[in-house]
């Protein structure tokens, strides 16, 4: 246990700072909204790109780990939004909590535990779970919630101004562009290979600090979603997720028992920055998704000791 508070003790020092620069007045009220936008413009685009890029196909391509881990957190994701759909939400909103209860914090969270626990035999799997979520998983999000943007009534205007907006992504065309290097013989040059990684190393710092500056701004608290909503979310995305990628690693694939072991281990990881950086940047409402990474990064201290003593 005391492994996993270290590493995940920055990440409560990051959203305090956040806090503190806020209700100190070091950042004004506008601040959230820009460092945000320098994450989704700049920070995560070319975290996004150096990931695919860098990434060996072979090392990629575990079909059964894939299927496991991505089943675990696609029937989460469809699973949220069909029951906020069902009650009332929108689309948009809808999407944005699908990606709330099931983007596990593989990138952040998920290197240094695996490593310390596992060590770097473990280290392509949470690759993969990296690419799953904050890649494709984010981009399914971003394609949904276009397209529940729009409001044209003919549906070929929507599927073509959806198609517009997606072109024009950052977070759609920096993963494609990675994905184009990784499957080329093309190489990095060095210089740009140090700019990706002063640059794509800004976005879960700047991410977090601007959790940390919407939780002290007086305005966002004013809006309070139900605390039974939070609860459902966080047996979601702490309890129901690993336990339907058990069920596809363990009884359905018969994936080999350490692979199996990371699948699950990495579904247990709490809601990462990414939906608090979409409801940011699309300007919809956060409370609960911010409430949720601040709640899940606590209890997944307990849940991920809890697995590791039954696994």
């Amino acid at each position: 246990m005391l492994s996993q508070i270290l590493i995940i003790l920055p990440i409560f020092a990051l959203i305090l700072t956040g806090w503190i620069a806020r209700k100190g007045g070091a950042l004004g009220p506008t601040a959230t909204r820009e460092i945000n936008r320098l994450v989704v413009y700049f920070a995560l685009p070319a975290l996004l790109f150096d990931i695919m890029a860098k990434a060996e196909p072979h090392e990629i391509w575990q079909p059964d780990f894939i299927l496991a881990f991505g089943l675990g957190c696609g029937v989460v994701f469809i699973l949220t939004i069909i029951m906020r759909i069902a009650s009332g939400h929108h689309l948009v909103d809808a999407v944005i909590d699908g990606l709330t209860t099931s983007y596990a914090n593989a990138g952040f969270l998920g290197f240094p535990l695996v490593l310390a626990l596992i060590g770097e035999s473990g280290l392509a799997a949470t690759l993969i779970a990296t690419i799953l979520t904050a890649c494709v998983l984010f981009a399914i999000a971003i394609i949904l919630i276009e397209f529940g943007l729009q409001q044209e009534t003919s549906r070929l205007d929507i599927i073509l101004k959806t198609l517009k907006a997606l072109v024009k992504n950052p977070l759609l065309i920096a993963p494609t562009l990675g994905t184009v290097v990784m499957l080329s013989p093309w190489e990095i040059p060095g210089p740009v290979d140090v700019y990706l990684k002063l640059v794509g190393g800004a976005a879960a710092p700047c991410a977090l600090i601007a959790l940390g500056l919407f939780l002290a701004d007086r305005t966002a608290n004013q809006k309070h979603e139900k605390w039974s909503t939070t609860g459902i979310f966080v047996i979601l995305k702490l309890v129901v997720q690993p336990a339907l990628t058990w069920v596809m690693a363990v009884p359905v694939l018969g994936l080999p028992a350490h692979m199996a072991h990371l699948a699950v281990l990495l579904a247990a990881l709490p809601t990462g920055t990414g939906p608090f950086m979409l409801a940011e940047f699309y300007n919809r409402e956060s409370v609960l998704t911010g409430r949720m990474i601040l709640i899940t990064t606590i209890l997944s201290v307990g849940t991920l000791s809890a697995y590791l003593a039954i696994a």
